[in-house]
């Protein structure tokens, strides 16, 4: 098609320049010149059709071009898309495999923790034949060999569960934090209270593992709370003597420190007495742990006669005093409500001024509507107690999506047992 339009366009140019000959020749300028003209003529069309035509190539070989370079934007773009999915995948699983990490770590902690429980025991051993009252029931039912049977038996079998009891805010009671408690149930699924097997753990020394326990629960829920994007914070009890345990507390240490992501929404609550007795050991860990930007709570408070600033120091951001014990170290002095220890604060200014040193006070243990009404007049904006809600167990399908260790395996079973 091509070549005919060319011999097409050629006939064209000779049939112009024949007619220009015959009209020379016939205005008498000879057979020569008409010749001449004819052939200057078709050359000039010739060489016209030339440039047109490379003008055309050329403008077809640009769009030709500009095709092949947006075609190269195309795959770039592309590679870009893609080369941003792969990072998002290798991001992906390097936080599976740091979560793998941490998982591990803390099965490895817990193992470590119950042999150490085993030691203190087998050195320190109480006669624990006599029965014990269940916590639910009535009957009296025989305590295992030792409490290491109940605590090791608990780890094996996946029988020890968190409770979290609400603390809200006031006037609203919108909750705004947990605190968490620990529950051993035995064999035949009766809870086993702190009040009895605490008894045997404390002379035994086996406090700083058995509220170590507690510590790892309260990882993974907050891990889990944090999951479902809920910004709610949890109390999570530890002893003076876990933070100076120089084998325990660099390894919790390095736990925290690979969930320091949480620290906003964990919170460790330490009693009074404990607090004020810590010595420079414990005083430094409980700064390392602050470095992290976990917080601390202060319970059991039988003196508000507060050292502020060295709340402040230590990071101590909440107070947890009983409300009824609050409300009875009211007094009236000069027709004005005050405190017995601060007789020279007035009453309503309490909270007011812990929460100028960035502390902030908790009714604690509130059990009826009349001691709401006392604590608002005390300017109180956090309660906690039974009238709010009481301890509820947090059942293992949701320890497990937050990432708690699975019951143990038969070797690990082995393995406690071997301990």
């Amino acid at each position: 098609m091509r070549r005919l339009t060319l011999a097409l366009l050629c006939a064209t140019y000779l049939c112009l320049s024949l007619i220009v000959a015959l009209s020379l020749w016939r205005n008498g300028m000879g057979w020569g010149v008409a010749i001449s003209s004819m052939m200057g003529c078709f050359g000039l069309c010739l060489a016209s059709h030339g440039m047109i035509m490379r003008f055309l190539e050329m403008r077809e070989i640009r769009g030709e071009v500009e095709a092949v370079r947006e075609g190269h934007r195309i795959l770039l773009d592309q590679m870009v898309r893609l080369d941003g999915r792969v990072t998002d995948i290798a991001s992906i699983v390097e936080t599976d495999k740091s979560r793998s990490e941490t998982l591990t770590g803390e099965v490895h902690l817990l193992e470590r923790l119950v042999q150490k429980m085993t030691r203190r025991f087998e050195e320190q051993p109480y006669a624990t034949s006599a029965p014990h009252l269940a916590a639910r029931g009535g009957h009296d039912v025989r305590r295992p060999v030792s409490l290491l049977d109940v605590v090791r038996e608990a780890l094996t079998e996946n029988r020890v569960d968190l409770y979290l009891q609400p603390v809200v805010g006031l006037p609203q009671r919108k909750t705004v934090f947990y605190e968490s408690f620990s529950r051993l149930r035995d064999a035949s699924g009766q809870v086993i209270m702190p009040a009895e097997y605490l008894s045997v753990a404390e002379p035994a020394g086996l406090m700083t593992a058995i509220d170590n326990l507690l510590l790892f629960r309260c990882v993974q829920i907050v891990r889990r709370l944090a999951a479902r994007d809920r910004r709610v914070g949890v109390f999570c009890n530890i002893s003076m003597s876990s933070l100076g345990d120089d084998e325990f507390f660099p390894q919790f240490l390095d736990l925290l420190r690979a969930n320091r992501d949480l620290a906003p929404a964990l919170i460790f609550e330490v009693g009074q007495a404990a607090f004020d007795g810590r010595n420079a050991v414990q005083a430094r860990n409980m700064g390392r742990l602050a470095d992290l930007g976990f917080r601390f709570s202060i319970d059991k408070v039988t003196n508000l006669d507060l050292d502020l600033q060295d709340l402040t120091r230590s990071d101590v951001k909440f107070v947890k005093v009983a409300a009824q014990a609050l409300l009875d170290e009211l007094t009236e002095v000069d027709n004005r409500l005050v405190l017995r220890s601060m007789p020279d604060l007035a009453a309503e200014d309490f909270a007011l001024l812990l929460r100028r040193y960035g502390v902030d006070l908790i009714a604690e243990k509130v059990e009826n509507e009349r001691q709401v009404v006392d604590i608002l007049d005390l300017d109180i904006q956090l309660g906690q107690g039974h009238l709010f809600g009481e301890p509820r167990a947090i059942k293992n399908d949701v320890l497990a999506e937050a990432g708690a260790p699975a019951p143990a395996s038969n070797v690990e079973r082995m393995r406690f047992r071997a301990a």
